[in-house]
This record gives C-alpha cells, structure tokens and sequence, in this order.
C-alpha cells in the first residue's frame, strides 16, 4: 500500500519541481544569487518562522499521546533557537540588527501563508495541521539535501551554511518524523477527508512556491537598506 505522504507528495509534484528549478534557489544553488536578495528573504522568513513554531505549539496542544505531544516540542525548541539562530547570525553578518530584524514588517505573500497556517492549525484536525505544515518542512529538507550535491555549494561563504542546515540529518530526522506522523494521522480516514488533507498540502505547497517568488522579485527598499549594504559587501 503507498503511503499516503507519497500520495500528497506525487500530487504535488509538478509545484515541488516549479520549486526546484526557481532562480532563487538556482542562484543559491551555484552561488550567484544577489546577497541583496538572501537578505530580504532572511527577515520575510525570520518572520514566517515566528508563526510556524506557533503551529508546533498548536500540535502539541491537539496531540493525543504524549510522545507526539513531546516531538512538536522539540520542533518548537528546534524552530526558535536552532533555524531562528541561523537567522539571526546570518542578519549580523549582514549588518541588520536583531531589532530591525524583529520589527520586518511582512511582506504580503508572507502573511498571506502564515494566515493559512495559523488558521488551519486552530480550526483543523491534527491531521489538517500536520498537512500544511508539511510542505514547509519536508520541501526545505528535499531542497538542501540536492543543494548540497552541487560542487562548491557546503563550503560557499555565504550561502553554505544555510545548505548545510536544511540538508543535516538533523534536520531530515524531524522531518522524516513529521512524514511518518502524516501517514499514522491519514489511516482509517474516509476519501473525503483524505481530500481536504491533500487540498491543504497543495495549497500549502503553492505558498511555498510564492515565498520564493516574493523573496527573489521582492522590493528591498531604498539604496541605504541593509539588504542593499548585504549587496555591496558580499560580491558572490
């Protein structure tokens, strides 16, 4: 029998692929994205990290075991103080202040994906949130994992850190978990259900698509903005 997140993930195929092949993770991919550019998409999704480890405190509020309850902790945990601190390092490299850092402003792409989260996780099922959590996760790991095959793309002085992070097994551990989790939650639901849980990772994963479109075509500001510094003080 497949398993339903192989299901949700063959769906969703052909956006996950539009995420792969995106500029901005090219440029990521063989070092020539503008640093401008890594700079905004730092705070946009410093922000948007904000509201996802909300989403683990929602999972652990509706687990019903307290096995599950304790592994949506430690992705709390992990969220706030392991990939907000690869953030917030990344920002002092860049010459923005945790201050200007934490005061971002969302862009509207932003909102709109963490309002569907944030809205889904308190209204849904466990099921439901687990669905649109998901493509966040699962697809940063999947990005990072074929990322860091690229020659020259760990050892890159801006970018390699980032690769190294959403490729460790770590990282594939947790989300490997959340996967698993998707599959317990999935068995013994009826067609309809199943249904909403596909439509939510879908759209989930069309967000996802969106906040790479946003932090590559996104406005930084005027010339005196830190993403503007980033651009002359890292020539990639």
């Amino acid at each position: 029998m497949i398993p339903f997140s192989q299901i949700l993930h063959d769906h969703a195929r052909e956006i996950w692929e539009e995420n792969h092949r995106h500029p901005f993770l090219a440029g990521l991919r063989d070092g020539t994205l503008p640093p401008d550019r890594f700079a905004y998409y730092m705070k946009q999704d410093y922000i948007y990290l904000i509201d996802y480890a909300r989403i683990f405190a929602y999972g652990s509020i509706k687990a019903e075991d307290l096995e599950t309850m304790g592994m949506f902790a430690r992705l709390l945990e992990g969220t706030l103080n392991t990939e907000m601190e690869l953030h917030r390092q990344y920002a002092a490299r860049l010459g923005i202040s945790r201050e200007a850092l934490e005061q971002t402003r969302p862009a509207p792409a932003t909102m709109a994906y963490t309002r569907y989260l944030l809205d889904t996780a308190g209204s849904g099922s466990l099921a439901e949130l687990t669905a649109v959590l998901l493509p966040c996760m699962w697809s940063y790991w999947e990005i990072g994992t074929a990322i860091a095959q690229h020659p020259g793309a760990l050892s890159h002085p801006l970018y390699g850190e980032w690769v190294l992070m959403y490729s460790s097994e770590e990282f594939g551990e947790l989300a490997r978990w959340c996967i698993g989790l998707m599959d317990r939650l999935a068995e013994g639901l009826s067609e309809q259900e199943r249904q909403l849980l596909q439509e939510h990772f879908n759209t989930a994963s069309r967000y996802e698509y969106s906040f790479w479109e946003m932090a590559y075509q996104g406005d930084p500001g005027d010339s005196g903005s830190p993403e503007k510094r980033a651009q002359e003080e890292w020539q990639v």
